[in-house]
């Protein structure tokens, strides 16, 4: 049987340019009208039994280069559990991988994909439980609604917001283990958390470019993380409703929630560099970060990002103009595509299940600070 490759699906994004026996070329393709590109979805059709070798011929000038060495590639066969693929290597700008499928058809990803079929379910799903009420804030340029979900009566208002970067999937896993902790009425750290707090959560922040296969912007080509300043209904309606939204409610709390293609760790990037740095926002986003560390050993502090020098935060970024727009403890979590290295797992690199538990740690290191808020 002849190999087949297809992406024509949800967040698929791959275009092969040479079948020769046991060996497929590919090139990932760009985000429409941008020059991004790193995320990759496909489907190997007629694999059976066959060890196959795979060569991503253009990774070389992807977005981040750097995300490839030490990389292994993520594949399922039943499109529910993903592992990695341990025949994974970078060299002369190519990044090739080989495997052996089992049965007829194998599927390939950057990292487990979160389908915007998966994104209805959870968000039916947790609308359907008590006290939870689902909105949207507005519609993409695409057309979809952005879907905003609020639970809680407390007096502190947190936001949670994840996958302003589509390709960066891990994140809207980490939604779905967010959301099921805080939904859970017999788990006393969400019941004391939805006392204490209002919760607006937008799990997924860029559904056009999740289902369009993007790494990293909308419909119209625009990375969203650098629209916070000045969002517009032609360029970043996504932007413009959510932080609309933020100015109706006001913000105690905010947290948004990324993939990073080259560091392989867990860790937080703050908002050090905002012209009207408070000690006190200082005082507790430190304080957040070691409530973190305390509840789960997958956050360190040791490496993330550099700091911005005092008064040169990039305020196009959601995390530098929440904080320093409100006056609030912002953060961006950043989770890795590769492992966390201080906690190998050959077999699944950093997975889904990690990112939903790391979701459930992050809400308990939030109800350890939050009467400082």
């Amino acid at each position: 049987m002849s190999i087949l490759i297809s992406a024509a699906f949800d967040s698929g994004n791959i275009r092969p340019t040479a079948i020769l026996d046991d060996r497929v070329t590919l090139e990932i393709a760009h985000d429409k009208d941008s020059d991004f590109y790193q995320w990759f979805h496909f489907r190997a059709l007629g694999v059976r039994g066959r060890p196959i070798t795979y060569a991503i011929t253009n990774a070389g000038q992807s977005a981040y280069p750097g995300g490839w060495p030490d990389y292994h590639a993520c594949w399922s066969e039943d499109r529910v559990t993903w592992r990695r693929v341990a025949d994974t290597s970078y060299a002369d700008g190519v990044l090739r991988f080989t495997h052996e499928a089992q049965g007829d058809a194998v599927w390939f990803a950057y990292f487990a994909p979160y389908s915007m079929e998966r994104h209805h379910d959870l968000v039916a799903r947790i609308a359907a439980q008590p006290g939870v009420a689902l909105a949207s804030l507005g519609q993409t340029l695409d057309g979809r609604e952005m879907d905003c979900l609020t639970l809680g009566d407390g007096p502190k208002q947190v936001w949670l917001y994840a996958r302003q970067h589509p390709g960066e999937s891990m994140a809207e896993w980490w939604m779905e283990g967010a959301l099921e902790a805080l939904t859970d009425p017999a788990d006393p750290i969400a019941r004391s958390l939805r006392q204490k707090a209002t919760f607006h959560i937008v799990p997924n922040m860029n559904p056009d470019g999740s289902y369009r296969g993007h790494l990293r912007t909308n419909a119209a080509g625009v990375n969203l993380n650098r629209e916070w300043h000045e969002p517009t209904p032609e360029k970043s309606p996504e932007v413009l409703c959510v932080r609309n939204a933020m100015d109706a409610t006001g913000v105690d709390f905010a947290m948004d929630v990324h993939g990073d293609e080259a560091i392989p760790y867990v860790f937080l990037a703050g908002f050090e560099g905002i012209p009207s740095l408070t000690d006190k926002q200082v005082s507790l986003y430190a304080a957040y970060q070691d409530a973190l560390v305390a509840r789960t050993p997958d956050f360190q502090k040791a490496k993330g990002y550099a700091t911005a020098g005092k008064g040169c935060a990039n305020l196009s970024m959601s995390t530098n103009q929440v904080a320093e727009r409100f006056g609030c403890v912002a953060m961006t979590l950043e989770m890795p595509f590769k492992d966390n290295d201080d906690l190998a797992d050959a077999e699944f690199g950093w997975s889904p299940e990690r990112s939903k538990k790391l979701g459930a740690a992050c809400l308990a290191a939030l109800h350890d600070v939050i009467a400082r808020i």
